[in-house]
């Protein structure tokens, strides 16, 4: 009698156990090295902390930061680290980005986008001096963000002035446009791909050119076709990651351009001790396989030391 009771609740028991796991790995499927970088085209309409959140809630972890903030009204290539690899994200912040970008001649808005409220129209009656123009806006130069854009003047953000009505004193940036290719010409509509540093705002470079060229205008549409060495050929829609339709990257793909020092003993690394060396660079610091351990750079004392560990 004693050995059937104890026989029948170590049954329950098992029954218990096998349901709870079977129903753990329903709800939370087991998921393998979900550290990498992810590639993401973001849709329109979602701000680049809604696409993060979909990816926490899709691969069960909030560790997961972007690389480079695209407004709603764009979509592009959004750089996506999870799990360790959030650790490489202020080194994948690239300091050149590209775009396809389409400005809108004879209305302007508040936002100097589509989304905006017009303040200014003008009848368009056509422009005959465009390459011109676009030439005069290639090079460094300093150039106004636009007020509703959220660069932070005295701990507070310019759309938040914006919004109140206040009045706030605001500093050209050091800007470079490197390249613009004009793509198309459909009446009042001028299509261009805009290779560029970060922090250049594209809606003010519509705003600006159309002032240009003798009209109010705006931004109607924004592509980040690049970011970095990362192109948007290489990105996966978030319906294609839901479906569990995607690759990682690791830090070894991402950096792999990245010049690369390599140490006998990873305990170096480990440690954050400095490596002796005159390199006045950042450097990439891999081991005898090449996995990417830590970001070092100069010391100004003859060594390297640990800026960020990768491990």
């Amino acid at each position: 009698m004693y050995c059937e009771v104890i026989n029948s609740i170590y049954d329950v028991t098992f029954l218990q156990t096998y349901f709870f796991l079977f129903s753990f790995m329903v709800y939370y499927p087991l998921v393998i090295n979900m550290d990498g970088i992810l590639l993401i085209n973001k849709p329109l309409h979602m701000t680049s902390h809604d696409v993060v959140n979909v990816v926490r809630k899709t691969f069960h972890t909030k560790k997961v930061g972007h690389c480079g903030t695209l407004d709603p009204d764009a979509s592009g290539v959004l750089v996506i680290c999870i799990g360790k690899a959030t650790k490489a994200l202020q080194f994948l912040v690239s300091d050149n980005k590209e775009y396809i970008t389409t400005l809108s001649l004879g209305t302007s808005t508040d936002t100097y986008d589509a989304s905006g409220k017009t303040i200014e129209t003008k009848e368009f009656t056509g422009i005959n001096h465009l390459e011109e123009v676009i030439q005069s806006y290639i090079g460094k130069q300093k150039q106004m963000p636009p007020m509703y854009s959220a660069i932070k003047v005295k701990g507070k953000k310019l759309y938040e002035y914006a919004r109140n009505n206040e009045e706030v004193e605001v500093e050209p940036r050091d800007i470079t446009i490197h390249n613009i290719e004009l793509m198309n010409v459909i009446d009042n509509e001028i299509t261009m791909k805009v290779s560029c540093s970060k922090g250049t705002y594209i809606r003010s470079l519509c705003h600006d050119m159309a002032i240009s060229l003798g009209y109010p205008g705006h931004m109607k549409s924004l592509i980040r076709t690049k970011s970095g060495h990362f192109d948007i050929e290489d990105c996966f829609s978030l319906e294609d990651i839901q479906n569990g339709k995607y690759c990682l990257l690791s830090l070894e793909d991402v950096f792999k351009d990245y010049e690369h020092y390599m140490v006998d003993d990873e305990n170096i690394v480990y440690h954050g001790k400095l490596i002796k060396s005159d390199i006045d660079h950042q450097v990439v610091v891999v081991n005898k396989e090449n996995k990417v351990l830590a970001v070092y750079g100069p010391n100004g004392k003859g060594y390297l030391k640990s800026i960020r560990g990768l491990f």
